[in-house]
């Protein structure tokens, strides 16, 4: 089908929520996307942090045809074999007392069924949350994300006696909030949607201080940051940090739709049946698919390949900054996630769109910020690639 076929069938059947592009693909490979006239564009936003193998990764695809051939979707009435296979899989790459995996559809559900399962287990009501976090769009996440613009005309699905929000990096914020009454906070280790903004050890530290003094669980959101974005299994792995609760979702089944909440024994144990549930959460294929993305990262030493690219990709963009100080603000990240604040929105949509027609495809975060979340395969000739592009765009 023609793009403007697309365009037009588009703008007359769905619904006009997204701000899009005039793009529209048709396939992809490695890094890359076509769009339907074979033009090749090289991809750093990787479905916003999903396609953690790019597109068409041979192993992976073998992987969803054997699954699709043999069982797609049999509901949680039952034991199914696949979800079971992924939970132990996590269970490997998840610190030693996090050992109980639920299995859901998205990041947002996972923020919710982790709000739940705090509020059920500690029978307390407030949930702390950081200003410029981003932890989805239903209810209680939006609830939990405290970036007005998000929230606005929603204000009555979101319950003020419950949210409560602090100054990322400010721990004396946090300390002026949680309480005994306090449940669960809620947290990233790096805020991409806020522009990707980094916690530092001493406050990321310190929040774990404060929720172990007060009984409070600590909810690590790694919705965007784990499953090896920042060359390690989960952000909080580079601070040495243990939550209470992780909550993972885009890159676990490399684009198929999943969510995982996971947690100690003694914190899921709360959680009896009927107390959460999900008709598609954990069905075999997306199990299959999370099976197929932890054991192809740990075969090819892929992390090593996010630690090592990103790195250099990170001094070649402060090297630009520094060619470019009127420009370019601040370089910030780690790993394939990683943020370069220009002076204005008006620069940063410039970019995008200099960019995209010079065919390479990057994000706009938090008005000003590009947000660099490729595939973790990206390469060091890619990086190469894109930085061309990139120098460019500025020039």
């Amino acid at each position: 089908m023609d793009f403007e076929t697309v365009k037009d069938l588009s703008s007359k059947y769905l619904f006009p929520n997204y701000g899009r592009l005039d793009l529209a693909f048709e396939r992809g490979e490695g890094c890359y996307l076509y769009d339907a006239k074979g033009k090749q564009y090289l991809d750093t936003v990787a479905g916003i942090a999903v396609c953690s193998l790019g597109y068409s990764h041979p192993d992976w695809v073998k992987a969803m045809r054997d699954q699709v051939s043999h069982l797609v979707h049999v509901s949680n009435l039952y034991y199914v074999e696949e979800q079971a296979q992924l939970a132990q899989r996590l269970n490997t790459v998840t610190p030693d007392a996090i050992t109980r995996t639920l299995f859901v559809n998205s990041g947002a559900e996972a923020n919710e069924g982790a709000m739940k399962t705090a509020v059920r287990y500690t029978k307390r009501h407030k949930v702390l949350s950081a200003y410029n976090g981003f932890h989805g769009r239903t209810s209680a996440a939006l609830g939990a994300t405290a970036q007005k613009k998000y929230q606005e005309t929603f204000e009555p699905l979101i319950n003020e006696k419950t949210f409560g929000y602090f100054e990322y990096n400010d721990l004396e914020s946090v300390k002026s909030l949680i309480d005994r009454d306090t449940a669960c906070l809620l947290i990233e280790g790096i805020q991409g949607e806020g522009g990707v903004v980094c916690g530092t050890p001493e406050f990321l530290r310190g929040v774990r201080d404060l929720c172990t003094d007060y009984g409070v669980l600590m909810i690590v959101d790694e919705v965007q940051t784990g499953v090896g974005r920042t060359g390690k299994w989960w952000c909080m792995d580079n601070y040495g940090i243990v939550p209470d609760i992780i909550t993972t979702a885009k890159g676990l089944a490399a684009g198929m739709p999943i969510g995982a909440i996971m947690t100690t024994d003694e914190i899921a144990s709360v959680m009896t049946p009927g107390t959460h549930g999900t008709t598609f959460g954990g069905n075999p294929l997306v199990c299959a698919s999370g099976c197929a993305v932890i054991d192809i990262i740990n075969r090819n030493h892929i992390l090593d390949n996010v630690s090592t690219v990103g790195a250099a990709w990170k001094k070649d963009l402060e090297a630009l900054k520094a060619k470019h100080p009127g420009k370019i603000k601040d370089v910030r990240g780690m790993g394939f996630i990683i943020g370069v604040e220009m002076d204005s929105e008006e620069t940063a949509a410039g970019v995008r769109k200099y960019m995209a027609d010079h065919q390479v495809l990057v994000n706009v975060a938090h008005g000003k910020t590009v947000r660099l979340i490729p595939p973790l395969i990206f390469t060091m000739e890619q990086k190469d690639e894109f930085m061309r592009a990139f120098t460019a765009a500025l020039e």
